[in-house]
C-alpha cells in the first residue's frame, strides 16, 4: 500500500517590495542585530536601482589522484566577490551620499524576505565603501551613482529577524507592559501622574433650598 505525501506549496515572491537593504554603521553583535538597531538603520531600499553581489563564494581546491580521472576537490577559502549598489541620484538631497563616503565603514543588512520577525533571513555583511562615483549618460533615464564596497569580514548569513518591540497602550507600564493604575517611579518623564478632584457646591445648594422652605412656611 503506498501513501502520498502532500506537498506544501511554495509561497514565492518577488524581491522587489519585498526585500529591504539596510546600512548600520555600528552592531553590537553583527549575528544578532537588534530590533532597535534595525529600526533605527539607514534605509537604501526606495533609492537602489540595482544590486550586485552580497554572496559568501568558495574557493574550492582540487585534489586530484592516481587512482582515478576524475579531478576530485576540497572546500577552500570563502571570499566574498565584489559587491555593489547603484543609486537613483536626488537633485536635492545628499543623504545617501553623506552615509556612504569613500572609505565609510559599517554593515549592510540585507532581509531578503522582508521585515518577518522571527524569520532567519537576515543577511549581515560587514563592509567598507571602495568607491562612489556618479554614472553620467546622454540617454533618456535617471540619473544614478554607484557605490563599489569591499567586505571586510566574515558575513553573517541566515541570521533571525528581531521581534517587534512592544508599545505600551493606554494605562500599561512602560517598562513592563503590566496594567497600573498608578505610577510611583518617574520614568524619565514619560508618564505624569494627575489626580482629579471632584468638587460640589454643596453649602449654595443647601441654602437655596432652605430659603424655598422657609418662603412656603
Amino acid at each position: 500500500m503506498s501513501t502520498s505525501t502532500k506537498k506544501t506549496p511554495q509561497s514565492r515572491f518577488l524581491r522587489r517590495g519585498i526585500s529591504k537593504i539596510l546600512w548600520v554603521k555600528d552592531l553590537n553583535d553583527p549575528k544578532y542585530p537588534s530590533r532597535r538597531e534595525i529600526n533605527s538603520a539607514f534605509s537604501l531600499t526606495d533609492a537602489v536601482s540595482d544590486i550586485e553581489g552580497w554572496a559568501l563564494e568558495n574557493d574550492p581546491i582540487e585534489t586530484p589522484d592516481m587512482g582515478s580521472v576524475f579531478n576530485s576537490s576540497i572546500p577552500g577559502n570563502d571570499k566574498a566577490e565584489k559587491s555593489s549598489l547603484t543609486f537613483y541620484e536626488d537633485q536635492f538631497s545628499d543623504a545617501i551620499e553623506q552615509q556612504l563616503r569613500k572609505g565609510a565603514k559599517g554593515y549592510v543588512v540585507l532581509l531578503r524576505k522582508g521585515d518577518i520577525p522571527g524569520s532567519r533571513s537576515v543577511d549581515v555583511f560587514p563592509a567598507q565603501v571602495a568607491t562612489r562615483a556618479a554614472t553620467y549618460s546622454t540617454g533618456n533615464e535617471a540619473a544614478k551613482f554607484k557605490a563599489d564596497f569591499t567586505i571586510t569580514d566574515e558575513p553573517s548569513l541566515d541570521r533571525p529577524v528581531p521581534q517587534a518591540q512592544h508599545r505600551p497602550g493606554p494605562g500599561e507600564d512602560c517598562d513592563t507592559g503590566h496594567h497600573q493604575g498608578h505610577h510611583d517611579g518617574d520614568h524619565d518623564g514619560d508618564h505624569v501622574d494627575v489626580t482629579v478632584v471632584s468638587t460640589t457646591k454643596t453649602t449654595e445648594t443647601e441654602a437655596t433650598v432652605r430659603e424655598h422652605d422657609a418662603d412656603e412656611g
